[in-house]
């Protein structure tokens, strides 16, 4: 009886060209999963992400030796995003975890991930190295620079503050995860994780985490895989516009409308200024003032083209922001509303299977 009750938990690790470490990582991970088999059952989906090397025939090999552990193959190179998704449609646990399989987070972040999931009930709990408590270990300089101010824009942008959105290190409800609906192909597949998440109104917990790179640079040439640093950190800028789009055209918009604005109190201004020296045969008060536009148009007539132009612009781009902040709204009303179907749906399912 007390096997039948301890949970299941999925672990999903995807993998592309990792040959020089596929197997001995795979043997770090089982092994300290045995540690955690007094309280928890456990399955290992393995995802060959169309590795190009000896990496699917080595998983295989080890999988024929370990039970616990699946092997699924992509034919060609889906890009993380899909290797996830696979991944997540196989898991049967009730709880599922997502690790890299470089180790970069030690093996130990499993534990402390379904300890937060157990005791606190949450949907979503991230592995983050960037909160208080947090460590950053032999990182190259430049990686964790772009990788900090990626998530500290990400940050910005959210409704729901995080220190760390893009680590692919986390735990969830599987349940939960599965009504996510997700579309992403590729790295920007965490972001929109948290943001779908957030719109479901899911309870996601960080906790403390060490991202250390300290055998992945032992490794040097020998590793053939490795995140594109640049097409990685341009993703997360653009992953940061899932969050709140409309900040960016009304933040722009403003700009635009301060930068018009001063032109327009300069004329304003300078207008004024000149009024008393104008002689004309009027003592209406607009015709002077008109009058004195005029002077300052002759004098400097490109402070009115850039001020006009820019006052345009700024409507406009404030016009999307507004726009894009009501078709948000919108987007999120629809999959909240979908995905409450789409779990009613399952539910349904569930019972009739159970009934059978």
């Amino acid at each position: 009886m007390k096997e039948i009750n301890k949970p299941l938990i999925s672990l999903i690790i995807p993998g592309f060209n990792e040959e020089a470490i596929v197997s001995g990582n795979l043997g770090i991970i089982c092994e300290y999963m045995k540690q955690l088999e007094d309280r928890f059952k456990w399955e290992l989906i393995f995802v060959n992400d169309g590795s190009r090397d000896n990496t699917g025939a080595l998983a295989e090999s080890f999988a024929e030796k370990h039970p616990n552990v699946q092997v699924i193959h992509h034919v060609v190179n889906l890009n993380l995003g899909n290797a996830l998704k696979t991944g997540i449609s196989k898991a049967k646990g009730k709880y599922t975890i997502t690790l890299d399989l470089d180790l970069s987070y030690a093996p130990y972040h499993i534990g402390d991930l379904l300890q937060t999931l157990v005791t606190t009930g949450a949907d979503v709990v991230v592995a983050s190295p960037y909160m208080k408590g947090g460590k950053v270990t032999a990182v190259p300089f430049l990686r964790r620079i772009m990788s900090k101010w990626v998530n500290r824009f990400m940050r910005i942008t959210a409704q729901e503050k995080l220190y760390t959105y893009t680590c692919m290190v986390r735990g969830y409800r599987t349940e939960f995860l599965k009504r996510l609906n997700l579309k992403t192909k590729d790295y920007e597949i965490n972001p929109e994780i948290l943001y779908k998440s957030m719109i479901l109104r899911g309870r996601i917990i960080e906790i403390p985490a060490h991202l250390d790179w300290t055998e992945q640079n032992k490794l040097g040439v020998k590793r053939q895989s490795g995140m594109r640093l640049l097409k990685t950190f341009f993703s997360g800028l653009m992953a940061g516009f899932i969050f709140r789009p409309y900040i960016f055209f009304i933040g722009f918009g403003l700009l635009l409308f301060l930068i018009a604005m001063y032109i327009i109190i300069w004329i304003f201004i300078n207008a004024l200024q000149i009024m008393p020296q104008i002689v004309i045969d009027t003592q209406f008060i607009d015709d002077r003032f008109s009058y004195a536009i005029g002077e300052i148009y002759k004098s400097r007539p490109h402070a009115f083209i850039v001020g006009g132009i820019t006052l345009m612009l700024s409507v406009q781009i404030l016009s999307l922001g507004f726009l894009s902040l009501q078709s948000k709204r919108y987007f999120e009303e629809l999959f909240h509303i979908n995905s409450s179907i789409l779990k009613q749906v399952n539910k349904i399912n569930g019972n009739e299977v159970n009934q059978e």
